[in-house]
């Protein structure tokens, strides 16, 4: 369940919009009309499902328009939250959601060369970023992989919207994505934003190490057993609590359990949701979120996933 009840809001379905093959636009209002909470390219929103469970999607609508618009993949072996969006939720319809949220956030830098790389529906918190950096005066170009063109959402609009920066890989046309060439020619200080399945990301940050990566996962990432397989200690520095976390149970299980509130909602480590500071201790970061350069920050983590590698965490509670 989620716990994301007391910051939830309801959104009117305003119009649904097929994009592609198995892909759908669903454009959101508020109930009585009016504005919705401002979003940087990159965010992304919470729909709580009937079930209550939660599922994460990008807004690649305007930033600056007055509904929010998603799109959802119809994922046959998922966990359900697509397919009920994409065969139950018809115009007119109330969805439960919270946020924005962004983890994912583009800020163009004058200097800076980006290369944007989406697999599939990974388009969707890529699409406004490309007019951001349009905008912004620098260097950028789009490398657009799918299926075929059929199943590629919003594909005309990023290709007429920025003629001679996209490249299309269509797999039912013979196109790949060559990263080692991508790469290998790339030019310096080349900032790189990716999103799609886990496959290509993964490729993607073997493809460009040593260089700037950003990335967001829909999938959490594999980890093995913990590096600190003993109980540890974290204490609340607001009330100077100490609790004990076991082996098996999460930090977030046991803050709840105590009558923590932290807000949560994915509980895998990939929504930033339950996003907590840490003022003491080792973090073992076990999220899709992060980057390397914040993780070896060891300032926060996520207590629905991550877990000490040393006895104690002292965390801003």
């Amino acid at each position: 369940m989620s716990s994301l009840d007391a910051t939830a809001f309801d959104l009117r379905v305003l119009t649904r919009t097929p994009a592609a093959d198995g892909v759908v636009l669903l454009e959101l209002a508020a109930m009585e009309g009016g504005p919705l909470p401002s979003w940087l390219p990159g965010s992304h929103v919470d729909v709580i499902l009937p079930s209550g469970d939660t599922r994460q999607y990008s807004l690649c609508g305007e930033p600056g328009a007055s509904t929010w618009q998603i799109g959802v993949l119809r994922e046959e072996d998922g966990r359900g939250g697509s397919l009920w969006l994409n065969d139950t939720v018809d115009v007119g319809d109330t969805l439960r959601v919270a946020g924005p949220r962004n983890h994912f956030e583009f800020v163009p830098e004058r200097g800076t060369r980006y290369v944007f790389i989406a697999g599939g529906i990974g388009i969707t918190p890529i699409r406004r970023m490309l007019d951001a950096a349009a905008s912004g005066s620098v260097d950028y170009e789009l490398h657009y992989a799918g299926r075929s063109r059929a199943t590629m959402a919003l594909l005309d609009d990023v290709l007429s919207a920025h003629p001679g920066r996209v490249h299309v890989y269509a797999a039912d046309e013979g196109a790949r994505l060559d990263l080692a060439t991508l790469y290998g020619d790339m030019a310096p200080f080349t900032t790189t934003y990716c999103c799609g399945p886990a496959r290509l990301i993964e490729a993607v940050e073997t493809a460009a190490v040593g260089r700037q990566v950003k990335v967001e996962r829909f999938e959490a990432k594999e980890f093995g057993a913990p590096v600190w397989a003993e109980p540890f200690e974290i204490e609340l520095a607001f009330s100077g609590e100490t609790l004990v976390v076991p082996p098996e149970r999460s930090v977030l299980d046991v803050l709840e359990e105590n009558g923590t509130l932290v807000l949560s909602s994915c509980r895998e480590g990939t929504c930033g949701t339950c996003e907590t500071r840490v003022m003491e201790g080792e973090i073992e970061h076990r999220d899709s979120i992060l980057s390397p350069d914040q993780q070896a920050a060891n300032d926060v983590f996520y207590p629905c996933v991550s877990r000490a590698s040393c006895p104690r965490l002292v965390l801003e509670l």
